[in-house]
C-alpha cells in the first residue's frame, strides 16, 4: 500500500470535478486501499479521491474511534432528507483549520461498495456531515466555500504562513 500526497487548499486541482467510476476492478480497489492508508496516516476520518489528485468518484470514511469501520462509497448519490445541524469541520486539504458548517442532519447515500455492489445507507450526525463533506470534494467544492470571504482569506494567509515555516525536504 502507498501513502498518497494530499492536495492542500487553495490548490486549483481541488476544484476539479470527479468522473464516475465505470468498473470496480482491482485498479480501483488499489486506489481505495491507498486512500485508506493515506487517510489513517494523516490522520483523518474521510478522504475523497479528488484530494489525492485522482479525479474519480470515490470516497472513503471511517469515523470509528478504533479506525476499524471503513466505509467505501463509489459514485455516491446523496439524498438530503431532513433537518440541519452545525458541526466544526476540518479537512485534510485545509490542515489545522476548523470552522462551523451547517449541513443537512439526515441523509441517504446510494453508492457502489468495495466489491462493486450497490449499497444504500441512511446517515445522521457526524457520518452525515462527513459524507456530505467528501461528496463536496467530488464536485470541486471545499468546506471553506461555506465561509465568508473574509474567513476564506484569513485561512489562505494562515496556510501560506504555515507552508513557509515547514522544513524543506
Amino acid at each position: 500500500m502507498s501513502i498518497l500526497s494530499i492536495l492542500e487548499y487553495p490548490d486549483p486541482r481541488l476544484r476539479t470535478k470527479a468522473e464516475p467510476v465505470k468498473d470496480v476492478n482491482n485498479s480501483i480497489r488499489t486506489i481505495i486501499d491507498n486512500m485508506f492508508d493515506t487517510m489513517y496516516a494523516a490522520p483523518g476520518i474521510g478522504l475523497a479521491a479528488s484530494q489525492v489528485n485522482i479525479h474519480r468518484s470515490i470516497i472513503v470514511i471511517d469515523i470509528s474511534e478504533k479506525c476499524d469501520e471503513p466505509l467505501v462509497f463509489i459514485n455516491p448519490i446523496v439524498s438530503l432528507d431532513s433537518g440541519s445541524h452545525e458541526l466544526d469541520e476540518g479537512c485534510l486539504s485545509v490542515p489545522g483549520i476548523y470552522e462551523r458548517v451547517t449541513r443537512t442532519e439526515n441523509i441517504t447515500v446510494t453508492a457502489l461498495d468495495y466489491q462493486g455492489k450497490t449499497v444504500e445507507l441512511a446517515a445522521s450526525g457526524l457520518l452525515s456531515a462527513c459524507i456530505q463533506h467528501e461528496c463536496d470534494h467530488l464536485a470541486g467544492k471545499i468546506f471553506v466555500d461555506y465561509l465568508s470571504r473574509v474567513k476564506q482569506q484569513r485561512i489562505r494567509q494562515k496556510l501560506q504562513k504555515l507552508k513557509r515555516q515547514r522544513p524543506k525536504g
